[in-house]
């Protein structure tokens, strides 16, 4: 009797680790079907995901240098895009996780960080970049696939990109001859900077009511730490 209850219980063992395995191998299996039928909207979802956390590391390089060459508010403007980009980063990644993807920790990235002149120029050509090419083409590549959350995302970040580039392009336009004067009339006029965690929306005062990209609640909107006043009057 002893060795029958032994065997049964050895049975009912087996017969569980069995029944283990072949859920694994099922949940395997639809991980890995999920993961081809989104095969393009992983691959630019992983690119994207790049991107974004190399422009926040970048930006908070740019903020930075800004700082050093006593540029404390366009400093400011630069760690409010970082903020901004690093939502997107952070979206991007929930993404790549929720569709059964390892996604490993960015090491430090390498870029050239020059003067803060320079600096806004590579900004806002990058921004041009991403928002009349890259990411018109990111959606076309992506739309047959239909995953609807990658693509509101990612129109998310390009709708913010678009920010981005407003707020710079009217410091890049003077930068060619008239840098100085110009940065001199933005360090008299700071302005706060607001980024809303849903989606990245960088505005210079809160909305009042909505987000204008997301349309989620004003209050998903945090301050950018850092701002650096009004300077004293000599």
């Amino acid at each position: 009797m002893r060795y029958c209850v032994r065997f049964y219980e050895l049975a009912r063992l087996f017969f569980s680790l069995l029944l283990l395995v072949a859920v694994s191998g099922i949940c395997l299996a639809a991980e890995q079907t999920e993961q081809v039928s989104y095969a393009k909207t992983i691959t630019a979802l992983q690119k994207r995901y790049m991107d974004e956390v190399t422009a926040h590391q970048k930006y908070s390089a740019y903020a930075q240098r800004a700082e050093k060459e006593n540029y404390p508010n366009i400093a400011h403007l630069f760690r409010g895009l970082s903020a901004s980009e690093a939502v997107h980063a952070r979206n991007f990644k929930k993404l790549l996780m929720d569709l059964g993807v390892k996604v490993k920790p960015p090491e430090k990235l390498e870029f050239t960080i020059s003067t803060t002149k320079d600096n806004i120029r590579h900004a806002t050509t990058v921004e041009a970049e991403e928002i009349d090419k890259e990411y018109p083409q990111i959606l076309k590549t992506i739309a047959a696939e239909n995953h609807k959350q990658a693509v509101l995302f990612i129109t998310y970040a390009w709708k913010a990109e678009e920010q981005h580039r407003k707020l710079i392009l009217k410091i890049k336009k003077a930068s060619k001859r008239y840098f100085g004067l110009l940065a001199g009339r933005i360090e008299d006029e700071p302005n706060r900077y607001y980024v809303c965690m849903v989606c990245g929306s960088t505005l210079t005062e809160l909305p009042t009511e909505h987000c204008p990209i997301c349309n989620h609640s004003a209050s998903e909107y945090q301050e950018v730490s850092g701002f650096p006043g009004i300077p004293d009057e000599e």
